[in-house]
């Protein structure tokens, strides 16, 4: 049998097990089961499909098994801001909702009616957004109290996976710091704003760093996968980001990361929380990383906007494949740039009308083939980075002269080539995998490896 750590990466569009082996200091990875992932709208409220998910993971575990890796531990990443409640048996209170979920919409409006901006800022340093975790409980507090009634435990989308395959319920730091509802100074709760809220305090549970073995594999789940012994679950740097950033970071000051897939998160490793107006009205966020250092980032509308482009061509039959389209989209001539962060590209029924309405509202070129929309999208992420690079170097004590971009969007050539000519920066592309690298790694550095100089094959 071969010694590996596995990798459970969720992402907003598919998961994907994979086992890291090492051999001297170089990494070899191997992905065991991939699955589709999205958000599912049912009753006029937009969920996650938590337990097929989780028996997804069960069946990645087991074809590790099968295929003869000996699991030396897993480790779970997945999106950040989104939670299940447990009750006091242990069971899912209701299905996770989905950060696209409506709902919270309003709350951001009315929660600044009667609290200081600059003054929450100061305290929790994030960037305010309607899907944070904070507005979400704001949300089940006003329709739906009986859930916080009947919860025991708040847990992020990792740390739900976890308790799932281990029966302890614990709250990794870089997912938790994603919510809003932490003191970016203490890395603790923030519970001054949670009893303000009128969130019960007694499902905040223990903040644990990365690095942290949070338990094993029930008996249930090792006779359910096939295992024997002891296999622990350590929490990574959870949030998907997080690993990522874990993976490339080389602690160079000058080099500022872009993890690019659903979301875009544009930022750079800090050692201290950024608090200040400046930094809350550029809307940058504090979130932890490994080490319980800060990735000081801007929240950008990622792939998310093509992801459902080629789902509408893939339903219609007309989808050619990226490599052709972004080969096509490199003639194109659509200058459109429309704004991703716009909320009209939120979760419409439609995106390519919805593309097509923005600009017509707008007096921009309105794209007409697939090669235009590609353009457009790819064109109006890589100036809308730009914006994010300006403020971001207007705030860190020297400029970043180099961006990394890691995870799918890496392998987008146009985006790629257009962000360095629009941004002026040299540009990187960091591994595809880099959030399950990040997430080995941080197994590894766990089970006592020296990870300073390890390579991928």
């Amino acid at each position: 049998m071969k010694d590996a750590f596995i990798a459970a990466d969720f992402g907003g569009s598919s998961g994907r097990i994979i086992a890291g082996c090492f051999t001297g200091n170089r990494l070899e990875l191997n992905e065991i089961h991939r699955f589709k992932n999205g958000p599912v709208s049912m009753g006029g409220s937009v969920f996650w499909d938590f337990p097929y998910l989780f028996a997804e993971l069960k069946t990645g575990l087991h074809k590790a098994l099968l295929q003869g890796y000996n699991i030396l531990s897993i480790g779970i990443d997945t999106w950040g801001v989104d939670f299940g409640l447990i009750d006091k048996n242990g069971q899912l209170v209701s299905n996770p909702f989905c950060y696209r979920d409506p709902a919270t919409q309003p709350y951001p409006d009315s929660f600044f009616e009667t609290v200081d901006r600059k003054e929450h800022y100061a305290v929790n340093g994030t960037q305010v957004m309607p899907i944070n975790t904070l507005f979400r409980l704001m949300a089940i507090r006003d329709n739906s109290p009986w859930m916080l009634d009947a919860a025991e435990h708040l847990l992020f989308t990792p740390d739900l996976f976890a308790f799932y395959l281990t029966g302890v319920p614990v709250n990794e730091y870089c997912i938790a710091s994603t919510s809003e509802l932490l003191d970016a100074t203490t890395r603790s709760w923030d519970t001054e704003l949670i009893e303000s809220c009128g969130f019960p305090t007694r499902i905040f549970g223990k903040i644990v760093p990365p690095g942290t073995v949070t338990g094993y594999l029930t008996p249930e789940i090792m006779a359910e996968i096939g295992a024997q012994g002891k296999i622990p679950v350590v929490a990574v740097a959870s949030h998907d980001t997080a690993s990522a950033v874990f993976a490339v970071n080389r602690g160079d000051s000058n080099e500022a990361f872009l993890s690019s897939g659903t979301w875009s998160l544009l930022g750079a490793l800090i050692s201290n929380p950024v608090l200040t107006e400046k930094a809350m009205v550029a809307g940058f966020t504090n979130e932890g990383a490994a080490d319980y250092n800060i990735r000081f980032l801007q929240n950008i509308t990622g792939l998310w906007i093509l992801q459902r482009l080629v789902l509408q061509w893939e339903k219609e039959g007309i989808f050619p494949g990226y490599d052709q389209l972004i080969s096509e989209a490199f003639k194109s001539n659509c200058k459109a740039v429309i704004n991703v962060d716009s909320p009209e590209f939120s979760n419409p029924s439609d995106m390519q009308s919805a593309i097509v309405a923005h600009c017509k509202n707008n007096g921009l070129d309105v794209p007409h083939t697939q090669a235009d929309f590609m353009m457009t999208v790819c064109r109006s992420l890589a100036n809308r980075y730009k914006q994010g690079i300006e403020a971001l170097n207007s705030l860190l004590p020297s400029p970043a002269k180099k961006l990394v971009i890691m995870g799918g969007g890496s392998k987008n050539r146009l985006l790629t080539e257009l962000t360095a000519q629009i941004t002026g920066l040299e540009v990187i592309t960091g591994p595809v995998e880099a959030t399950a690298i990040g997430n080995i790694l941080m197994q590894a550095k766990t089970h006592g490896l020296d990870i300073t100089n390890i390579s991928l094959n």
